[in-house]
């Protein structure tokens, strides 16, 4: 009896403290619950009806499943344009693709951005990008300013990552649930759709490849170990070289990984990247020029009958 008295006792006050540092921690904490995420669109190389340029519809999904709205960044676009963009979203992701790394409106889009956000973040104005495959290509093209990719037998094959040395203290894989990081670790649910890859070795011979970002993940190509998985070491950049918006979204491909674990996996990359974008404050000048960002404006084209995307949406 007396013990339980003593719990009785205790059972309110500890209710009491719980609300109180929970509400503490509410009011204290800093977050954009509603993060607008750009992504980069690219060129049509062929003549199409419906536009020049592309966004493959998975990238969308991918990060609307976890709670942001997106903006299409067209290429070709004015420096002011990009700029006015730039501190109107919270990120900016680069999709994979086909793009010239160097001159096409999507690598000169992406050195834009690059460089702001660079400078943004040097400044205290935390602000995230993701790379994707091309997305990764581009991003050691931009920091090294060289092309230092190696031809790789790695288009269309899915792959279960290799963990480097410290990469489960890393900020993108050390709060993963145990369960995620054993399935990407020892299950094929990383899908790989290039020809290129930024071999391990070159990456350990280039000073500034190797201060700027931390390998996360390998893998191998028969001979070849390559970078799957990095992040910057001082600013939020992450990029990987297999795609995790194909999982759930894109079925045109048999080696395309549907498990249960594969698309678990993919939603927790869209929920730790859209994480990063809370941390950024950036906004548009009114909700007018809001709404007429977003991608709500455009409609998704099915394409899943003579492309490798289910949906894309078009720009001129």
């Amino acid at each position: 009896m007396h013990i339980m008295n003593v719990v009785s006792y205790a059972l309110p006050l500890l209710a009491v403290f719980l609300r109180l540092t929970v509400s503490a921690d509410f009011k204290t904490e800093k977050r954009n619950d509603r993060p607008v995420i750009g992504i980069l669109a690219q060129e049509i190389y062929s003549p199409h009806p419906y536009g020049n340029s592309y966004i493959a519809a998975s990238y969308v999904k991918f990060l609307e499943a976890a709670g942001a709205r997106v903006v299409p960044i067209k290429i070709n676009q004015l420096q002011e344009e990009y700029e006015r963009l730039f501190y109107s979203i919270n990120g900016i992701l680069f999709p994979g693709g086909g793009a010239n790394l160097t001159s096409s409106g999507y690598a000169k889009a992406a050195s834009v951005y690059y460089q702001l956000a660079l400078k943004a973040n040097s400044k205290g104005d935390y602000f995230p990008i993701w790379g994707t495959c091309l997305g990764l290509e581009e991003l050691t093209y931009l920091t090294s300013g060289m092309i230092l990719l190696s031809k790789t037998n790695t288009s269309g094959v899915a792959l279960p990552l290799v963990f480097q040395k410290g990469a489960m203290k890393s900020r993108l894989f050390g709060s993963l649930p145990v369960d995620v990081l054993d399935a990407l670790a020892s299950e094929p649910i990383t899908e790989n759709s290039h020809r290129w890859s930024l071999s391990l070795e070159t990456y350990n011979k280039n000073e500034k490849l190797k201060n700027f970002y931390n390998i996360l993940t390998t893998n191998i190509d028969k001979k070849l170990e390559f970078v799957s998985t990095m992040e910057a070491y001082e600013f939020p950049i992450y990029a990987t070289q297999w795609h995790p918006e194909k999982n759930p979204y894109e079925w045109s491909k048999p080696y395309y990984p549907h498990s249960p674990s594969a698309v678990k996996a993919t939603f927790y990359m869209a929920d730790f990247f859209v994480g990063e974008a809370r941390k950024n404050f950036h906004q548009f000048p009114d909700k007018e020029a809001e709404q007429k960002a977003l991608i709500y404006n455009y409609s998704p084209i099915y394409t899943g009958n003579h492309t490798d995307f289910e949906q894309m949406y078009f720009f001129d």
